[in-house]
């Protein structure tokens, strides 16, 4: 099987440097390009000492005509960035993964509201595959421009996708409390980011709409047996002190017993390599996620009340953004899916 050569458009950020962590071991994947206007010309190994030993290549001007000899390029830039060159690289034929926001959510209109501008090229919306493994993974393989997901629509997800499946819940009464660490703002300047203001501290943010969700209620729209029902989730983001890693805790109310909740997602997630169900009454931890393309997740319902409760746990960058890109790329070129992603995590 022969080595596929990538392309990396932003390359300076927080998803685009574990990106290039992630396939500096790949044995089928070689980076050929990467791209950054504001650091043309300066060694990637420069900017990131880590990767010293790993990459002989340089910054570059994003240039289609470069790209275009790639096999795949992922985007790991800010929405709205994607849109300008995806048309010209779909065109020739260039297989895509977009890390951004920018086809995730199909309804142009909803996408203009949340992310407040206009859609470059609503004619390649249709066109992208949602990709989330774990239900489109059919899709994904045949695909020529994937949507990864978003960091917190991916834990909210896989933590609510068995009970929506089997019709188990009231789809119209979900809660999502999530927190995640800073990395999920993205390595860029900004006061409220910084760690003599996030250290010591905890709190929730964008009460009154975060941009995730209506990713996140798409989503699971698209698991309901029943079209009948509607999903509304009501998603509260909190910020944590720390660098890495997303924590859901995740609320759901039966609409009949069930008898073995444990058991039905024991039993969803079986052949899934990157969920992992823990056993009865385990609480999971974002450190034994971190740096892996893991997601843990933990399910209770406490003194049999009929609400029941996920926890479900992912590092941000790798599960919630650049493995899970990975892992489409994998699928998408008939790889085995865990290649290059079985990193064990950090720990301490």
């Amino acid at each position: 099987m022969k080595v596929i050569q990538v392309g990396i458009v932003g390359g300076t950020g927080y998803t685009g440097v574990e990106l290039l962590r992630l396939l500096a071991n790949h044995p089928q994947a070689e980076v050929k390009v990467i791209t950054s206007r504001a650091e043309d010309g300066v060694r990637v190994d420069t900017l990131y000492p880590s990767l010293r030993g790993f990459y002989d290549l340089s910054f570059t001007v994003p240039n289609v005509d470069t790209l275009a000899t790639c096999d795949l390029v992922f985007f790991a830039t800010p929405h709205g960035v994607a849109q300008a060159m995806m048309p010209a690289l779909i065109e020739r034929g260039v297989r895509v993964v977009d890390l951004s926001a920018d086809f995730r959510i199909r309804d142009q209109q909803v996408w203009e509201q949340w992310y407040g501008q206009e859609h470059g090229c609503p004619e390649l919306i249709e066109k992208a595959v949602y990709g989330l493994p774990e239900v489109n993974r059919e899709q994904i393989k045949s695909a020529q421009l994937v949507a990864c997901p978003g960091c917190y629509p991916t834990a909210t997800q896989l933590g609510f996708i068995p009970l929506l499946e089997q019709g188990l819940v009231d789809a119209g009464d979900l809660i999502a409390s999530a927190a995640s660490g800073v990395s999920g703002a993205g390595r860029q300047g900004k006061i409220d980011n910084l760690m003599s203001e996030v250290s010591d501290s905890f709190k929730a943010y964008a009460c009154g709409g975060h941009r995730h969700l209506p990713e996140i209620e798409q989503g699971l729209s698209d698991i309901l047996p029943s079209q009948d029902e509607s999903v509304q989730v009501t998603f509260v983001p909190h910020l944590l002190p720390m660098i890495r890693g997303i924590h859901a805790t995740l609320y759901a109310n039966l609409k009949a017993p069930v008898a073995d909740i444990q058991a039905l997602f024991e039993e969803r997630y079986a052949n899934e390599p990157f969920v992992d169900v823990l056993p009865a009454g385990s609480h999971p931890q974002t450190r034994t996620v971190k740096s892996s393309n893991i997601c843990r997740i933990s399910v209770f319902e406490p003194q049999q009340r009929g609400k029941v409760v996920v926890l479900s746990v992912i590092d941000n960058l790798t599960k919630g953004a650049s493995g899970q890109a990975i892992q489409n790329m994998n699928i998408m070129f008939g790889f085995e899916e865990t290649l290059g992603l079985n990193q064990v995590a950090i720990l301490p």
